[in-house]
């Protein structure tokens, strides 16, 4: 009989390509890692790593066994979620990756709702950027994300997780309320002489609006780089900057700048995942409800 355990780190491996980044994720020590994996070869007797410079790499017979580890991991899933429908409470942990807007627009109101209707559901969050989020979820470091897909910006896509949709949030040009050279701004296109703030290179919020600039005919002055919409709403607020943002962001705040409204509507959607085998958990599925409900409370602002 193969150890279970033993082959989950073989899978954790694939994943992750190194031995360090395994043990860090399962608070191993790398040695740990490494003395588990040959223990495994001794058990099934074939060569299951070899060495690439200073990387290891799987054997053909090592992915034939991560292949079989993943359907074992779905099965035993399976049968945790069917037994904890079997209870009359709902009970458990749901670790979460949530992106920044939706867990300060959704989060606080969600969190203490599930306190309420769901006291004996504890909820971890953590914040993460959609593209890894979705990743770790498939890995197992979280069993659900809140996670966006701008308008052409498809999110990455992963079989073992399913796609709720959530929320669909506008996206508008926010310009600095006072200041005379954005006094005329009403498009895009009449913001490319201005500084711009947007997230760092690789968030789907940055490819959207690199290219809704392009389209409008000019190459944006990207002055500022933050992830922190925070920061950004300050240096519009602030008149250093113009940006185009998703309306979740002035949930439950006073909007100190001017939206301006885009051709065409433009819609970034909000989702939920979780790995199919799990989906069906109680606690999911109650965290997904609240979080639902929350979402269509949220006051959309006025452009």
């Amino acid at each position: 009989m193969l150890d279970l355990r033993r082959l989950r780190l073989l899978r954790e491996l694939k994943l992750r390509g190194t031995l360090a980044d395994v043990a860090a994720a399962l608070n191993y020590s790398p040695s740990s890692v490494s003395q588990q994996l040959a223990l495994l070869e001794k058990e099934v007797g074939v060569e299951l790593l070899r060495r690439s410079g200073r990387r290891v790499v799987l054997t053909p017979q090592a992915e034939v066994l991560v292949t079989h580890t993943e359907e074992l991991l779905e099965t035993l899933e399976r049968a945790e979620a069917t037994l904890a429908a079997s209870s009359t409470t709902v009970t458990g942990t749901v670790r979460m990756a949530v992106f920044q807007s939706a867990a300060l627009a959704l989060m606080p109101d969600a969190l203490t709702a599930i306190s309420r209707e769901y006291p004996e559901v504890r909820v971890e969050m953590v914040q993460r950027e959609p593209e890894t989020a979705l990743h770790a979820t498939f890995a197992r470091d979280f069993d659900l994300v809140v996670a966006e897909q701008y308008p052409g910006h498809a999110a990455p896509r992963h079989p073992e997780l399913d796609h709720v949709p959530l929320t669909e949030d506008a996206i508008r040009l926010a310009v600095p309320a006072g200041g005379a050279q954005y006094a005329g701004i009403s498009s895009v296109a009449g913001a490319a002489g201005a500084a711009w703030v947007m997230e760092p290179r690789g968030a789907a919020s940055r490819h959207w609006a690199e290219q809704a600039c392009r389209r409008a005919g000019f190459e944006p002055d990207v002055r500022y780089e933050t992830a922190d919409l925070q920061a950004q709403i300050r240096l519009i607020a602030s008149g250093n900057a113009v940006a185009l943002m998703p309306d979740l962001v002035w949930a439950a705040r006073d909007i100190p700048v001017r939206l301006v409204d885009l051709d065409g509507s433009p819609q970034r959607t909000v989702f939920t995942s979780a790995r199919r085998a799990g989906a069906a958990r109680p606690a999911i599925r109650s965290v997904r409800e609240v979080l639902g409900a929350v979402a269509a409370g949220v006051q959309r602002p006025v452009g």
